[in-house]
């Protein structure tokens, strides 16, 4: 299986300018070769393909001095990066999407990351060496597993610089029982409601910044775009995202991990968070976007299959609306907290009778491939 390592590095002035060059000349070289394909596609008609920019990259050295500053796997990483956007955009194509969102030019600052596919990078105890940039002070507060295959230094909108490694690790998955065994209903009151009856707060952590956020943001827009005034202001604004990034990861990767140690098998929503976001309740979005439910359900996914547990999705659909005991379905609105059965009186909390109606699909779905095999 792969694995990503990330750590923050320490650029001095001199090194943090010759990043941001190879920056501007990645962003540079990737708007060269968008705009190549759109006019090909403009004015012939044709394609053209990943090998026949990579190509080019010799001549384009000879023209455009930046780019001798780049390593060449480095260059050859973009023209991949362009070849990727525009399959996912055929792709999107074929699927029938109303708008399928054509590869878009980045501008000065949108660009934040390049890539060192095979080499060009090594690490030397507290120090890495980059092509192109020198050795560099890196943070690592953890060991490196397994075989490095990519390296790739961002920043961040705070100025930050950070390298991840992508390992391939060797995984010997452990056959384990199916129990203990739990489902998990989602939601927005409690982030989430476990069928044994256990919870886990909203943290809201969004809200808790939204004051501060609103009050900047007030600012931001009274100052003009491109002054000093204006750049230090829309750094503080990163600030506050970035910060509120850090705590939902952090509250994500603490409350997976709790859950992974204590149950093999984990039955959660099969969640269509885009088409939820789409629903006309005032307010929800919102919320919907702040308990950032789909990096709590990857992290999930991951920790699970590294512990060699399970991860099983179910079909979302009336599990709030049918009875765990005797599978009377009747219709309830948002507002309505307790689940009361006329068929056979059950009262239960509406999110611990989600949760168990979670966990028998779930238990139903592992007995059907358990069946199969």
């Amino acid at each position: 299986m792969r694995k990503t390592f990330k750590y923050r590095i320490f650029p001095n002035r001199r090194q943090t300018k010759l990043l941001e060059r190879m920056l501007d000349a990645c962003r540079w070289l990737y708007n060269h070769f968008l705009e190549e394909r759109r006019s090909v596609w403009n004015s012939k008609k044709k394609s053209i393909s990943y090998y026949a920019q990579s190509n080019t990259l010799k001549v384009l050295k000879q023209e455009y001095p930046l780019l001798s500053n780049v390593h060449s796997q480095v260059l050859q990483n973009v023209s991949t990066r362009v070849d990727l956007a525009f399959k996912a955009f055929f792709r999107r194509v074929k699927s029938s999407k109303k708008q399928p969102g054509y590869p878009r030019f980045k501008g000065r600052g949108r660009y934040d990351s390049f890539t060192y596919p095979q080499s060009g990078f090594k690490i030397c105890k507290n120090v890495i060496k980059l092509s192109k940039v020198g050795e560099v002070k890196i943070k690592l507060h953890r060991p490196i597993q397994g075989k490095i295959k990519t390296c790739t230094v961002r920043r961040t909108p705070t100025g930050k610089w950070f390298v991840s490694f992508t390992c391939e690790i060797d995984h010997n998955p452990i056959e384990k029982s199916t129990q203990p065994i739990i489902g998990i209903d989602m939601g927005l009151e409690r982030f989430a409601t476990f069928s044994d009856g256990g919870k886990i707060s909203n943290p809201r952590f969004f809200r808790e910044e939204e004051k501060a956020l609103s009050k900047t943001q007030r600012k931001l827009s009274t100052q003009k775009k491109g002054d000093k005034p204006w750049a230090k202001t829309h750094k503080v604004v990163a600030r506050i995202y970035e910060r509120i990034t850090c705590k939902r990861l952090n509250f994500a990767h603490q409350e997976t991990r709790k859950i992974v140690n204590k149950f093999n098998t984990i039955c959660v929503e099969d969640l269509s968070i885009n088409n939820m976001r789409k629903g006309n309740f005032r307010g929800i979005n919102k919320s919907i976007g702040d308990a950032a439910w789909a990096m709590f359900l990857n992290l999930l996914d991951y920790k699970a299959a590294e512990a060699s547990g399970r991860v099983i999705k179910v079909n979302p659909a009336y599990t709030s609306q049918t009875c765990s005991r005797c599978g009377y379905r009747h219709k309830l609105k948002l507002s309505d907290r307790v689940f009361h059965c006329p068929c056979c009186s059950l009262i239960l909390n509406r999110d611990i009778n989600a949760a168990e109606n979670i966990l028998r699909l779930g238990l139903q779905s592992l007995d059907a491939s358990h069946k199969s095999c």
